[in-house]
């Protein structure tokens, strides 16, 4: 009965602990949530209960598996205690990777709701998930380390590699370089500001935003919806245009090749009330004004801004197209057209007839 009574007790109690802990913790991290509306990071942390109800059943496990006396072999209570360790250590690795995530969104969102300024926000969190990243791969490394530690024959071999660590570390280097390079890159892109989440850049002639940025890629998404991914050595070693770089804010142009009789004051007047119905335009500037001039047309442009590459688009497609759509019912002879008509001034009846040409005049015959 003792055989019996034994295990149960010890693997129960430890299941039973581990629960009521667990429901205390939630529990407490719930009422604190509660009483502190203002920071997530109390929500947050209860994403943390499975890693660390797991970790702590393993860990009293580990503790007072031997009191069981399920087993009397020394060798099977050393494999029972080496398989309870290593999972001792994933668990104790992903809570500390789910704790880091909680305390670092939650720092951003406190940031975010505090301060008004996009520009800043974006940077802010560009570096804060690039941090997040570092430290998930490095807890990962030294979880992965740890694990192959506790087994001898790795011990032995690690102590006999640690003088040629020197070399190998410069194999290593030499081999990985464009690893390394888009790691430093994405380091340098993280905290020297160059390009940040949620940006609107134009890459190799692509429009689009910054979607994600990891240590080694970048991700921007387009205006259709598809996604590019390019290494982060390409922003720092290629000229890129950045739209959100010192302000959202942008000047858009839309240009009309029309008429030399085209009456360009009432189309800047109606320019302006297409503006002033259009809610994308943010009414800090607009003109409009003849730019360029041919011999057969005019070459007039219309200018206005817009808080952001989004509304900019929708203007300059608003403006084109009522400004098309008006002059087609207003002013038909201002659009371009083919001239077959002879020049004004000219009478066609009085121009001269134009008959067929003279046939050549024999030649005289020879004597």
């Amino acid at each position: 009965m003792e055989d019996v009574l034994r295990p149960l007790i010890v693997i129960g109690g430890s299941v039973a602990l581990t629960v009521v802990v667990g429901w205390l913790v939630d529990r407490l991290l719930s009422r604190t949530d509660q009483r502190h509306p203002e920071t997530p990071l109390w929500g947050l942390l209860r994403r943390c209960r499975f890693p660390f109800q797991v970790a702590l059943c393993t860990s009293v496990i580990h503790g007072s598996y031997r009191e069981t006396h399920l087993l009397s072999d020394e060798d099977h209570w050393e494999a029972v205690g080496l398989v309870l360790t290593l999972v001792s250590i994933v668990m104790v690795g992903w809570l500390i990777v789910r704790v880091s995530a909680a305390v670092i969104e939650s720092s951003y969102a406190r940031y975010a709701t505090g301060r008004r300024d996009p520009a800043r926000a974006r940077r802010v969190r560009t570096q804060l998930t690039l941090i997040q990243r570092v430290v998930t791969a490095v807890v990962g490394v030294v979880a992965a380390a740890v694990m192959l530690l506790q087994f001898p024959a790795m011990q032995a071999f690690g102590t006999s590699m640690l003088a040629s660590a020197g070399v190998l570390g410069i194999v290593a280097g030499i081999a990985a370089q464009s690893t390394l390079g888009n790691l430093f890159a994405g380091l340098q892109i993280a905290f020297g500001d160059t390009v940040r989440i949620g940006d609107t850049v134009v890459v190799e002639g692509e429009w689009g935003t910054v979607h994600e940025i990891t240590l080694t890629y970048l991700v921007v998404r387009t205006w259709d919806e598809r996604m590019i991914t390019m290494p982060v050595s390409y922003f720092t070693s290629k000229p890129f245009e950045n739209w959100s770089r010192g302000g959202a804010q942008m000047t858009g142009t839309v240009f009309f090749q029309l008429d030399h009789a085209t009456p360009v004051a009432q189309m800047r007047e109606r320019l302006r009330e297409i503006l002033d119905e259009c809610p994308a335009w943010d009414g800090r500037a607009w003109n409009l004004v003849v730019t360029d001039s041919t011999p057969t047309t005019m070459e007039v442009r219309a200018l206005a801004t817009a808080r952001n590459a989004d509304d900019l688009w929708t203007l300059r497609c608003e403006v084109r197209e009522k400004l098309l759509i008006w002059l087609r019912d207003e002013h038909p002879y201002a659009l371009p057209r083919v001239l077959t008509a002879p020049a004004p001034g000219q009478d066609p009846a009085r121009l001269p007839a134009q008959g067929p040409p003279p046939e050549p005049a024999e030649a005289a015959p020879r004597p």
